[in-house]
């Protein structure tokens, strides 16, 4: 099979030929189809992820069927439309799995970080860590709903927040054009918060009710951060920046605020987020690019320059 590795932390990618890889007894292969480029493949190309095995090929937002299974796997048969998201695996025996909380396995694995992902023709994954595809969603859409899509889709609807409530998504791009559509779709008052006006029309096509231009306005005063939110509101992050986030504990004391965050979410989580999807009809806005470019598919994403997810397909 054809594949792009990175072969050791810092290195560029490279274009290579590999032997199809073969499923474990508890494993199945995938044909892949699409994989989207996310800005965690950072950790992989730049070896910011403790304990990566060079080479290794990255990709965690992969959309395929499946080629072929292990002797053990009874879920999954051959044909079937299937993804996979970051969340590679879970052990089913430390506490957090006993009770059912996956995605907060203790020895959890990582798609493309902990083995090889979706930068290539075929991958191999552990049979828990597969969702179902809807035959309504295109292979290319879909990729990045495995990453993009569940980290949105899956923090709002455990958020507490109810049909009706006020929800602000701070940023129309890769994330934030996907949770404006959820969040329309779920029936909250939709604000988007951006800065400038230049995506304030596309924010209302995707469902905004409003906009904010965070230039122009305190997004505090019109709704978003933490001295705008309301009563017992919450900040909800999805999106890990660089540098640490200063809080007034002031403001979250006196109107009993909160700041939390949301981990995407397992196989079952991202097959929900693909089935709202295909039911709502909400979809990424996306790019595309062969397999053999990934170099520069990836510089794309890396330099914000793309609107709004990047997917290779190989």
């Amino acid at each position: 099979m054809k594949a792009v590795q990175v072969p050791d932390a810092g290195a560029e990618f490279e274009v290579v030929e590999k032997d199809l890889p073969e499923p474990e007894s508890e494993e199945v292969r995938i044909a892949v189809e699409a994989c989207g480029i996310c800005h965690s493949d950072v950790y992989v190309k730049d070896g910011e992820f403790p304990g990566i095995d060079y080479p290794r090929i990255p990709g965690h937002e992969i959309v395929g069927r499946v080629d072929e299974t292990g002797e053990a796997v009874e879920t999954w048969e051959a044909g079937q439309r299937v993804g996979v998201g970051w969340h590679g695996g879970h052990c089913f025996s430390c506490e957090p799995c006993r009770r059912g909380d996956f995605i907060s396995c203790e020895n959890g694995l990582v798609t493309g970080i902990a083995y090889d992902g979706g930068y290539a023709e075929y991958m191999t994954a552990p049979a828990e860590a597969v969702a179902r595809v809807p035959d309504e969603l295109e292979s290319a859409a879909a990729a990045p709903l495995m990453c993009a899509g569940i980290t949105t889709y899956n923090a709002l609807r455990n958020s507490g927040a109810k049909p009706g409530d006020l929800v602000a998504i701070q940023g129309v791009g890769g994330l934030g054009h996907l949770g404006i559509q959820y969040a329309h779709a779920a029936g909250f008052e939709t604000v988007a918060v951006s800065r400038g006006i230049d995506k304030r029309d596309l924010a209302l096509d995707l469902g905004a009710d409003h906009y904010v231009d965070s230039d122009a306005d305190d997004p505090g005063d019109a709704e978003s951060v933490v001295s705008g939110l309301g009563v017992s509101g919450e900040v909800l992050a999805v999106g890990i920046p660089d540098e640490p986030v200063s809080v007034s504990v002031q403001a979250l004391v006196m109107g009993r605020r909160s700041v939390g965050g949301w981990p995407s979410g397992d196989a079952r989580d991202s097959q929900d987020t693909l089935e709202f999807s295909a039911l709502r009809d909400i979809e990424p806005m996306i790019e595309t690019y062969p397999l053999e470019e990934a170099d520069e598919a990836y510089e794309r994403m890396l330099s914000n320059d793309a609107r709004f997810r990047v997917v290779i397909e190989p």
